[in-house]
């Protein structure tokens, strides 16, 4: 057994090699077995890292292009939307103008259709009351004559009456 020096910082040879020799083992075995294995899983982290990355760049870039997509595919349908109220308002007023123009034309038509029968029914009106103002002075006529002038006689003297009328005097 080996006695330990008083001084705990004396050199001893033998302790020296042992521990260069433990060392280099260390080291070799180390270098064979540990660094490889440990090198190998940075190796495999770095790959994957990168490959994450790219993965996220090429997201990002997918992403862009459907966002630039997706304003296309929005600022075409704000225009289509556009269009079709520029067309909804054109059709409803053109629509409201020919609703207009037909009511207007139908309102047009009803008052010309009144005026004839206004004129009709004076012009009957006029006829019933000079074909009785006639009998009444073919009535009174006849009582100053004191004679009743038959049916026959009547109606060609209301006529004859009517004709003289109707005709301008010269």
């Amino acid at each position: 057994m080996l006695i330990a020096a008083a001084d705990p910082l004396a050199f001893n040879f033998y302790t020296f090699i042992t521990t260069i020799v433990v060392c280099l083992v260390v080291v070799v075995v180390l270098g064979l077995v540990v660094w490889p294995k440990i090198l190998k899983g940075l190796d495999e982290r770095d790959a994957k890292i990168l490959h994450e990355i790219e993965s996220a760049e090429a997201a990002r870039a997918s992403a862009m292009a459907k966002q630039k997509e997706f304003e296309h595919k929005l600022a075409a349908a704000l225009e289509e939307s556009d269009r079709m109220l520029r067309e909804a308002r054109a059709a409803a007023i053109r629509l409201g103008d020919e609703i207009r123009a037909k009511n207007e034309s139908e309102l047009a038509d009803r008052a010309r259709r009144a005026g004839e029968e206004i004129e009709n029914a004076r012009r009957t009106a006029v006829a019933e009351l000079e074909a009785h103002a006639s009998s009444l002075a073919i009535a009174i006529a006849g009582h100053i004559l004191e004679r009743e002038i038959a049916p026959a006689d009547q109606k060609r003297l209301v006529e004859q009456s009517l004709a003289a009328m109707n005709t301008p005097n010269r």
